[in-house]
């Protein structure tokens, strides 16, 4: 599905035929798909309304508007049943239910970077909220929205919260100001508490591994750290330094080359493939030889929020590799092999790492650098595919296909699909 100012236009997959094509009142700001993929939710925060379409029944509709309170953010309940509408200035949540038509409420929902999050099984939603000046965790039972833990937690400014994919471990994460990382069990106990140092600037980022057994949390010290699920404790420290210099360590780097044109096919006027293929370069991945330096950009330390530090990791489907960025290494990706615990493979791109992304269904990495290139990693080596088309189509975010086959390539006003070929076994 994909939004252009007031339409939304649902297209195959596969084919990107169009099936349905649906209006609604204003600008859209947001769309989300049910759990089912039955439904399709559109936000539209400036009127404070949510409109809902069916796929099965294009004549059915629903709209909810949130009147005067306002809506900043609405999203669906993992059985997609439910949507959960949040009112300006963090006032309250509210739960809507397309079955029943019932409306519940949850009060004082805390404003930061990830407050609201449901358990992978669709059992278990957790709420990060800020009443008298203290935060709390609120966690209630999805079938029926009733509440089954709610405690205080043990931090100055709460900044977010994120489930074990297996549901059983909640992590919660205090301000960049404060280094705290607190793991709670279901029932809101205190399982561990984590602390780095003290004074620097402290978590940016964490990430869960699929089987749930490490954490892994990015810090603006330029490691990441990796708890185990056993004890909570710390088991290895990631370094990102400027200067790779392990043989063990391989590293692409992205070079551009100038095409060969051959003279024998040369026109004039020149053909639009010919003209294309004469003003475009090419790049490619060259092996460099350790000890390679890496372009390092000095934060600017008197400002809020600078670009320094891990702020981007992700663990790789079957649990062997972790990617992640160091914000002041702008344009490098670090694959670490966690079996070993080492850094494996390192890609030097020439422009700043805008996304990354894991295949869903094997150790396959896609990157985007805001150019009209996509980046592919596995263990098998590096490849870069050139995105056909007319004019400058800058990828600035993708997303993969839950079956792997595919990949959504998002630019600021288009899109494209690239769809990859799966060897015949």
């Amino acid at each position: 599905a994909s939004c252009v100012q007031h339409r939304l236009v649902v297209r195959d997959a596969s084919s990107l035929q169009l099936l349905q094509l649906y209006t609604c009142l204003d600008q859209i700001q947001y769309i989300e798909w049910s759990s089912d993929s039955l439904f399709i939710l559109c936000a539209l925060y400036k009127r404070g309304i949510v409109q809902v379409w069916s796929l099965e029944q294009p004549a059915w509709h629903c709209r909810i508007d949130e009147g005067s309170a306002g809506l900043v953010a609405s999203c669906w309940s993992p059985d997609g049943r439910h949507i959960l509408n949040t009112t300006e200035f963090h006032l309250r949540i509210t739960v809507w239910s397309l079955c029943t038509k019932s409306v519940s409420y949850i009060k004082y929902p805390k404003a930061c970077q990830q407050g609201v999050v449901f358990t992978k099984d669709g059992r278990y939603m957790a709420v990060a909220e800020r009443r008298d000046c203290k935060d709390f965790i609120s966690i209630f039972v999805c079938s029926n929205w009733q509440l089954l833990r709610h405690f205080d937690t043990e931090t100055q400014d709460l900044s977010g919260i994120e489930w074990a994919p297996n549901g059983c471990v909640l992590a919660a994460w205090d301000t960049c100001l404060e280094y705290k990382v607190l793991l709670y069990s279901l029932d809101g106990r205190l399982l561990s508490s984590f602390r780095a140092y003290e004074w620097p600037l402290g978590v940016k980022s964490i990430a869960w591994s699929p089987s749930s057994q490490f954490l892994a949390i990015g810090s603006f010290d330029e490691k990441v750290r990796i708890l185990n699920h056993v004890t909570w404790k710390k088991i290895t420290e990631l370094d990102h330094p400027a200067t790779i210099a392990s043989k063990n360590t391989i590293v692409y780097k992205e070079v551009e080359k100038s095409p060969t044109v051959d003279t024998e096919r040369l026109s004039f006027p020149p053909t639009r493939e010919l003209a294309s293929s004469l003003f475009s370069t090419q790049s490619k991945y060259d092996i460099s030889q350790v000890p390679v330096s890496l372009q390092y950009v000095k934060p600017v330390a008197d400002r809020a929020n600078p670009k320094v530090g891990v702020g981007m990791l992700a663990f790789s489907a079957d649990n062997c590799f972790l990617a992640t960025r160091n914000d002041n290494i702008p344009n490098a990706v670090w694959i670490w092999d966690i079996r070993k615990l080492k850094l494996s493979v390192v890609l030097e791109q020439l422009c700043t790492i805008q996304c990354f992304q894991w295949d869903p269904c094997q150790p396959r990495l896609a990157v985007c650098t805001g150019t009209s290139r996509v980046y592919l990693w596995s263990p098998a080596g590096c490849v870069v595919v050139q995105v056909p088309g007319e004019g400058d189509f800058q990828i600035v975010s993708l997303s993969w296909h839950s079956s792997g086959d595919s990949m959504v390539l998002l630019s600021k006003d288009n899109f494209c699909v690239c769809y990859l070929e799966r060897e015949e076994v």
